[in-house]
């Protein structure tokens, strides 16, 4: 499936829709922001929807991350999605069919596989624990650690730097 101009922009969305901030998760995808959310991207902002996206950042936080049991949570997160081909003078391409109210989140899961096959290791949780949020390592090293140099990495080195002195 090709995916669209913003499938890798819903992706990171999605799955940062839920920071953490002084210790509480804040959910993005509640109420008129997670509406907002949905029609950034094409949706309709129904509960329905945004119930189905919530899922579906599970299932994808939990795939990234490596918990057991993902991959069901995934199959379940997808509903009735699926790719249908369509044949043009061209070739052929892959459709996206979903009910209205899945098809956010499929595009969402599609997008986060293609990621996987073409950056293999590179989408992943930020390296601070206390943070939820993922980062799509587009250095060419693949080194990056954090979703954010200015907060997370600051922190992170600060602490560490902390904590070297006063060992010594």
């Amino acid at each position: 499936m090709k995916l669209q101009d913003d499938d890798e922009e819903l992706l990171l969305a999605l799955l940062n829709s839920a920071p953490v901030e002084r210790g509480r998760t804040l959910e993005l995808l509640d109420g008129e922001p997670g509406a907002r959310f949905a029609a950034r991207f094409g949706g309709t902002g129904s509960d329905r929807e945004r119930d189905r996206l919530r899922r579906m950042r599970g299932a994808l936080h939990g795939l990234i991350c490596d918990a057991p049991g993902a991959a069901p949570g995934l199959e379940a997160a997808l509903g009735g999605a699926a790719l249908v081909p369509e044949v043009t003078p061209a070739g052929f391409r892959w459709r996206l069919e979903a009910p209205e109210h899945e098809a956010l989140a499929a595009r969402a899961a599609f997008a986060w596989a293609e990621t996987v096959e073409r950056a293999p290791g590179r989408l992943r949780a930020c390296a601070n624990e206390e943070c939820n949020l993922f980062l799509l390592d587009r250095s060419r090293p693949g080194t990056a650690r954090w979703c954010s140099m200015a907060t997370c990495g600051n922190r992170m080195k600060a602490r560490k730097h902390a904590s070297r002195k006063q060992e010594a």
